[in-house]
């Protein structure tokens, strides 16, 4: 399922967030968006997966969902949203709850994501028992057992110290060279705008406007530290981001 955004303004009253973005996520594809802070990002990706809509434009779901997709939009959050006294095996089961799966049909999915997100060793653990980067293992497990047709990541991996968020970059390249997602990533970290994404999304200091979409045509699995096309990619989102970021923030202390 590929996802269309046409035309999509938005005003809070008279304070504009947003303005004609237009944006085709096809399917199998990671898309990142960046931008200065308070460019609408997270507000851009809460109209992708309903939770509001725009003051002016649609977003459109393209095809169908994939095979045993429970919920077609799925998000993973920075702080988790774990329960904490369920295991780790009783927060992914959640979800299927909701849906009514039960017994043996939750256990195949159930068995099948941990295996997925390595996680079958602490099926049993308590999120307290984690550490940060577990935790939001277990949230992406969680996202994956719906079958979604995109997942949409308001920077999940933000509250993590620079080494956890490493090894949650290589997990989620792991992840989606085995079997490709379609995701929305949200993230003010260039680093991993050009680790993770097919395609980076820059969007200027608000109110939000498409400035360049920055396609990175080398595979997933192929990326890490050292890349010259890499550390070119992150130099020229730099270059488009730098003055707004400025001006950005300065905006942001003076309201």
């Amino acid at each position: 399922m590929d996802i269309r955004l046409d035309g999509i303004t938005h005003s809070y009253d008279s304070f504009e967030v947003l303005r004609d973005i237009s944006l085709d996520i096809p399917s199998g594809q990671i898309v990142c968006i960046v931008g200065p802070s308070g460019c609408g990002k997270s507000t851009l990706l809460r109209f992708i997966g309903g939770l509001e809509r725009p003051s002016v434009g649609r977003v459109l779901q393209l095809g169908e969902p994939p095979e045993g997709c429970l919920n077609p939009l799925t998000y993973i959050f920075q702080d988790f949203a774990l329960l904490p006294w369920r295991s780790v095996e009783g927060n992914i089961s959640l979800v299927l709850e909701d849906h009514g799966i039960r017994g043996t049909g939750a256990r195949e999915i159930i068995d099948s994501v941990l295996t997925r997100t390595k996680l079958s060793d602490f099926a049993k653990a308590l999120p307290k028992q984690l550490s940060g980067g577990m935790k939001q293992r277990v949230a992406i497990a969680r996202a994956l057992a719906v079958n979604p047709a995109v997942m949409l990541m308001d920077e999940p991996l933000s509250a993590l110290d620079s080494q956890t968020r490493e090894l949650l970059m290589d997990d989620l390249v792991d992840l989606w060279t085995r079997q490709p997602f379609t995701a929305v990533y949200v993230t003010h970290n260039l680093a991993e705008a050009v680790r993770l994404g097919h395609r980076v999304v820059v969007l200027s200091r608000r109110p939000g406007q498409i400035r360049e979409v920055v396609d990175i045509e080398r595979p997933l699995a192929e990326r890490g530290f050292g890349d010259a096309d890499l550390d070119a990619a992150q130099q020229h989102l730099w270059t488009l981001m730098r003055e707004e970021a400025r001006a950005a923030d300065a905006e942001l202390i003076n309201v």
